[in-house]
C-alpha cells in the first residue's frame, strides 16, 4: 500500500482532472505474469503496471466530491480477474454481523466498493455483482432480470484502512470459472464500478459510468462500459 500513499498527490490532481473530461467507457485489465504474494494476491509492483481508472461523482456524474474519489485497477490470469479499489473516504460506516466466512447481504446499505461484471452473453439483464466493505465484508450475486441467487464464487478478498490518509483498498481475487464456462481472452466484456457512502440518506453513490437514473440504480446493463484484456 506504501506505493500507492506515495503516488496519492498525483491521484489526487488526475482524480480532479477527471472529473471535468467525458466518461471513460473502456477500462483495461492487464495480464499478469509473475508470482503472486503470500496471500496469493499481486504486490503493489505488479498492481503499478494496471492503469486505473477514477471517478468523484454521483450516479448521475453531478455532485464530484475528491474526498471521496475512488481508483479501479485490474489485473488477470486465465484463472483469475483481479481487481483493486482504492477509496477515498470522509467517514465510514460497516455492518457489525456477517454470515460465517465475513459474507453479508444487503452489504449495500453500508459503505462498499462493488463490480458489475457481463461476460459476453446474449442477455443482456445478466451479469454478476461483487461487494466488498472497509472491514472485509463481501457478497457476490448472480443477478438475472432484476433477480438476484448466491452465486457462491469463491472469490478472496483483501482490504486495509489508513486511517490517517482516509484512504482504505480493497484487492478482490475473483475465480474466472465463476465468471464464465470458457474464459477467452480476445472476447470483451462489459463492466461498471460503484462506491457507496454514508450510514443514511442522502447517502453518496458513486460510479464510474453514470447510470443516470432518477434515483440512485447501479442496474442499468445499458450505461456499462468495456472491459478489455490485454496481453
Amino acid at each position: 500500500m506504501w506505493l500507492f500513499l506515495l503516488m496519492w498527490p498525483i491521484l489526487y490532481g488526475m482524480f480532479a482532472i477527471h472529473s471535468e473530461m467525458p466518461a471513460e467507457s473502456v477500462a483495461i485489465a492487464k495480464r499478469l505474469e509473475e508470482t503472486l504474494d503470500a496471500q496469493k494476491f499481486p504486490t503493489n509492483e505488479q498492481w503499478a503496471i494496471a492503469p486505473a481508472y477514477y471517478f468523484d461523482a454521483d450516479w448521475q456524474g453531478k455532485n464530484v466530491d475528491p474526498l471521496r474519489a475512488t481508483s479501479v485497477q485490474l489485473l488477470w490470469t486465465p484463472r483469475t480477474l483481479f481487481i483493486r479499489f482504492t477509496a477515498r473516504y470522509r467517514n465510514i460506516t460497516v455492518f457489525r454481523d456477517s454470515d460465517p466466512g465475513g459474507r453479508r447481504y444487503e452489504l449495500w446499505d453500508r459503505d462498499v466498493a462493488e463490480v458489475f461484471l457481463q461476460p459476453h452473453s446474449s442477455d443482456v439483464w445478466r451479469y454478476k455483482e461483487f461487494e466488498v466493505s472497509p472491514n472485509g465484508f463481501w457478497l457476490d450475486l448472480d443477478i438475472s432480470s432484476g433477480k438476484n441467487e448466491n452465486l457462491r464464487s469463491g472469490m478472496l478478498r483483501h482490504v486495509s484502512i489508513d486511517e490517517k490518509n482516509k484512504v482504505w483498498v480493497a484487492d478482490l481475487a475473483l475465480p474466472m470459472k465463476s465468471l464464465t464456462p470458457h474464459f477467452d481472452s480476445k472476447i470483451s466484456w462489459h463492466v461498471n464500478f460503484f462506491r457507496v457512502e454514508g450510514p443514511a440518506e442522502p447517502r453518496f453513490y458513486s460510479s464510474w459510468r453514470a447510470t443516470n437514473s432518477p434515483k440512485p440504480n447501479f442496474h442499468v446493463p445499458e450505461a456499462f462500459g468495456t472491459l478489455r484484456f490485454e496481453e
